[in-house]
């Protein structure tokens, strides 16, 4: 009796083989695969040369293809120390620790064990550790609820800004990546980098703060106004487009002469051109800032502040480009 039942599960078990689909055949060797092997990485990349930051990403052969970076480069992406500890340091601080979840936190206590071989590689794989890249968007998450609630101190608000640019730039590429294949486009590597690149600008001016408090604080003093505890002066605006955007208009077309001859001359040709007017403008305006708030310390009153301006700034901006 007992006999017949092990041959009718084995003949059960022969038959169900035979019914499967060549795909299903290769998910349940896979599968079986990454059982008795563990997880393996099919591709890497680094960040080093689009993004600045040496951090090696990988793709797993898992069924969700699960991208992958290590623990410094969770750190090294929000603005952290380049060291090894400075993101579970981060997630221990009083203020993060009260708001990341028991679930993200146990994710996080337990990172992805894989093996890397490289390709063609004639040398024993090596043992990798790292998170799913998308912890690092439920850690934004966590950080800009820590902002709102104001429990991040002094040192850990940039930690915030960088959280703010990962977010939104991130979604902004998901949802055009999403369209791409919804619309059967097959955007290059490249294409990619590109847009993605473009969105964390974009976002990082967001949060960026083009006009520095020394200069208000410069006008307050020369110009003998009270400091209101809400908004700035009317003065200010007068000032703001007297004293910078004015000067800047009269580059007499340096600025664009520069954009073109850059657009034409360097590695990004494909950017188009108010891209790259925008990144020079920018550069030029901090340029333009930094020289008047050096005038302004100069300068013991406001006669000699505007007489200074005027002699710098007065007929020919005073760029050197």
């Amino acid at each position: 009796m007992e006999n017949d039942e092990v041959t009718g599960r084995a003949k059960g078990g022969i038959a169900r083989a035979e019914s499967l689909t060549d795909g299903e055949r290769i998910e349940i060797a896979k599968k079986a695969a990454i059982a008795r092997w563990g997880l393996k990485a099919t591709h890497r990349g680094n960040f080093k040369e689009d993004f600045g930051i040496d951090v090696d990403c990988y793709v797993l052969n898992d069924e969700r293809k699960t991208a992958v970076i290590s623990q410094s480069g969770m750190g090294l992406a929000l603005g952290l120390a380049p060291r090894g500890n400075a993101f579970p340091r981060f997630l221990a601080s009083k203020g993060m620790s009260e708001v990341v979840g028991a679930q993200l936190a146990e994710k996080l206590k337990k990172p992805l064990k894989f093996q890397w071989a490289g390709v063609g590689a004639q040398g024993p794989s090596i043992a990798v550790h790292g998170f799913d890249v998308t912890l690092l968007i439920d850690v934004c998450k966590a950080i800009i609820r820590a902002e709102e609630e104001e429990k991040l101190n002094v040192q850990q608000k940039h930690v915030a800004k960088k959280a703010h640019v990962i977010i939104n730039a991130s979604a902004k590429a998901g949802i055009q990546n999403l369209v791409y294949k919804l619309a059967g486009f097959d955007a290059t590597r490249q294409e990619v980098v590109n847009a993605f690149k473009l969105f964390v600008r974009e976002e990082a001016r967001e949060y960026e703060k083009e006009f520095p408090d020394q200069l208000y604080q410069q006008w307050y003093r020369l110009y003998e106004l009270p400091a209101p505890e809400k908004n700035k002066p009317w003065k200010f605006k007068h000032l703001t487009v007297e004293q910078v955007y004015t000067p800047l208009a009269k580059s007499k077309g340096k600025i664009l002469e520069l954009v073109r001859f850059q657009r034409a001359t360097g590695k990004e040709k494909y950017k188009k051109l108010h891209q790259f007017l925008s990144e020079i403008g920018v550069k030029a305006l901090r340029q333009h800032l930094g020289e008047l708030i050096g005038i302004a310390k100069l300068s013991k009153d406001r006669a000699e502040y505007e007489k200074n301006v005027e002699k710098i700034f007065g007929d020919q901006a005073a760029f050197d480009f």
